[in-house]
């Protein structure tokens, strides 16, 4: 029996504060929550999860390189680097796997320096808005495209 096909939910800095910070823009789940829920769907959909969070780019980098050949897609909350980060554009662009960019808020109707995403024209998919369910819809999202 073959192993179960990975999805890989990847997240960039502060979201180790999810239902510390922010909460009126983040909601109050925490990211522990967020990979309890992430894990019955994945399960549910015949996926394995890998769910990793880091404060540290080249870590996020990493770990893209590490699953990016391999997992049958990633879900990718980059955070504050989604604005920022070339290098894990150019990580993610070279995935074999779908790419679905998620965002807890509405990245476009906040700040105008978190209306830019460098992620978006690398990734299959965009779910922004959605709370911490945006994580659940990637990963249906994926699932419906496996086929």
């Amino acid at each position: 029996m073959s192993p179960l096909p990975v999805v890989a939910v990847l997240n960039g800095p502060n979201l180790n504060l999810l239902g510390e910070r922010e909460p009126d823009v983040y909601g109050s789940a925490t990211l522990e929550d967020v990979r309890e829920r992430c894990e019955v769907v994945a399960s549910a959909h015949g996926f394995a999860l890998d769910f990793r969070q880091t404060n540290h780019e080249g870590v996020l980098i990493d770990a893209i390189h590490e699953l990016g050949a391999s997992a049958a897609g990633l879900v990718v909350n980059a955070a504050g680097w989604t604005h920022t980060s070339v290098a894990i554009r150019d990580a993610l662009a070279n995935v074999v796997a779908p790419v679905v960019e998620v965002h807890i808020s509405d990245i476009h109707a906040r700040e105008e320096f978190r209306r830019f995403s460098y992620i978006t024209d690398v990734a299959a998919h965009v779910i922004v808005g959605r709370g911490t369910d945006g994580y659940l819809e990637a990963i249906d999202w994926l699932a419906a495209r496996r086929g």
